[in-house]
């Protein structure tokens, strides 16, 4: 497995071994929407019956065929097609259940009214006489007072999701991406795609998804206040499909940043973009279903994603993923085509080194350490007959022409600070490297040029190595 953080054409460490790096660096500085290595979709490798993972906005029929995989069952692409314009909202259709004269209504409403009756009665009766009280649980005895003493304080979920919803959805952007038409014809007007963003500074800076962005020849930007902005790309993330927008305004709102490593599966999460490209601010809500999952798309994987039932469509691309307070703890990505309550977002904490080079006028850049390794797990640590089962294994492989490629590069970040073959990387900066915090996810929280420690397992002993992070190599 080679030295990579998180990426959109990815070569993330897997179970079977060291792999070659294979990413390439984020441009410099402001940069034009010209990026024609976008990743697309495919099938998840090694199923044998495979679904294929779309992020979420939409691409035209132009863009599908470089973008899919055409071997696989009805292939989606990163962008759903807009046919040259925006979308067409379907007629809504609404179920209906007829009772005659009204019958059935009045029933309940007379069922209903009874039996509050009845209980309302009941309980007055058992309060005069004492009963709740003697039972030692009414809100007037000792252990009643004792019980809500040590009850927390608990947020009502719906009223929370109402609070974040008025409060970030004037964050949220709608982002209208086009590309010139190829010709004069009438009949081959430019083409569209429509995503979301999130305002992250008050002085214009949006993030987004790559795939939102990359190679269009125009940007638009709506706000949810109904004013629009011409929109330019300040740099794309080749790692992790983010990418920096700016527009020309100030005194925008703003989401809150979150921190996407306090996340606890079953939590709940919240979603707000423009599915379809039709329904803007849409809200929607579910839980955080799993962390740490990586899905395969056209030219690589992307890892260490948050998983969530919350419904993610096409549109919904770029948008937040947040917490009941209201904080960005990730960027909607992708969706599982194939089934249903699966969507994906990039933890916000992999975000935050790029917002930060972009405040500070810096070009996007990632982390580097130079070296070859794999994650290790409680099998392969035991074929490997090691004295732990978790961390960086520092190895060698192959590239793709079988050469045998080297552990550790020579002359790069590890080996001027002593890291050797067959070392494993416990921490870093004081984190485990662990099954949820692999080096990759860990190392791009990191900028490059800083100075951090790493905890090494070398022989069975346990040493500390200082090393400054480098910057990405263009060969990658």
């Amino acid at each position: 497995m080679n030295e990579h953080p998180l990426q959109a054409s990815d070569d993330q460490p897997t179970p079977d071994g060291p792999s070659t790096p294979d990413d390439q660096p984020t441009p410099d500085g402001p940069s034009t929407p010209d990026d024609p290595s976008s990743p697309g979709t495919a099938n998840a490798a090694g199923d044998p019956n495979p679904a294929s993972f779309s992020p979420a906005p939409d691409r035209t029929d132009r863009d599908r065929v470089a973008w899919e995989a055409p071997t696989q069952p009805t292939p989606e692409g990163w962008f759903e097609p807009l046919h040259g314009g925006p979308a067409v909202p379907a007629s809504p259709v609404v179920a209906r259940r007829r009772v005659g004269n009204g019958l059935l209504g009045a029933i309940l409403t007379a069922s209903l009214i009874s039996a509050t009756l009845a209980s309302t009665g009941t309980y007055l009766v058992l309060r005069a006489s004492g009963a709740i009280e003697a039972s030692g649980v009414g809100p007037g005895s000792p252990a009643g007072q004792a019980a809500s003493a040590r009850q927390p304080v608990a947020i009502e979920e719906s009223s929370a999701i109402i609070d974040v919803a008025a409060k970030v959805s004037p964050a949220v952007v709608q982002i209208v991406s086009s590309t010139a038409a190829t010709t004069a014809d009438p009949l081959n007007p430019p083409a569209e795609g429509i995503g979301s963003g999130i305002i992250f500074d008050k002085r214009g800076w949006i993030l987004t998804n790559r795939h939102v962005v990359a190679g269009s020849d125009k940007l638009v930007v709506h706000l949810k206040d109904g004013r629009q902005f011409d929109g330019t790309i300040y740099g794309i993330d080749t790692l992790t499909d983010l990418a920096i927008v700016k527009i020309d305004a100030t005194g925008l709102p703003t989401a809150a940043i979150g921190d996407s490593s306090a996340i606890k599966v079953g939590q709940t999460a919240i979603a707000i973009g423009s599915p379809l490209g039709t329904y803007t601010s849409t809200v929607t809500s579910g839980i955080i279903s799993a962390t740490g999952r990586s899905i395969d798309v056209d030219g690589g994987r992307i890892t260490n994603l948050l998983q969530t039932d919350t419904a993610i469509n096409p549109g919904n691309s770029g948008g937040p993923l947040l917490d009941v307070r209201g904080n960005v703890i990730g960027i909607n990505t992708a969706i599982a085509k194939n089934a249903n309550g699966i969507g994906f977002a990039i933890p916000i904490n992999i975000a935050r080194p790029i917002m930060e080079q972009a405040l500070a006028g810096q070009k996007l850049t990632r982390p580097y350490i130079g070296i070859r390794y794999e994650m290790l797990s409680l099998q392969r640590a035991t074929e490997l007959k090691l004295d732990v089962h978790e961390g960086a294994y520092v190895d060698g492989g192959q590239d793709a022409n079988g050469q045998a490629q080297p552990a550790v590069v020579p002359s790069g970040p590890a080996d001027k600070a002593g890291v050797r073959q067959g070392d494993i990387i416990t921490s870093i900066e004081g984190q485990t490297i662990d099954s949820e915090h692999p080096l990759d996810s860990v190392l791009t929280q990191f900028a490059p040029g800083r100075t951090v420690t790493l905890g090494i397992l070398r022989t069975g002993l346990h040493v500390q190595a200082q090393i400054t992070l480098g910057i990405r190599p263009a060969s990658l």
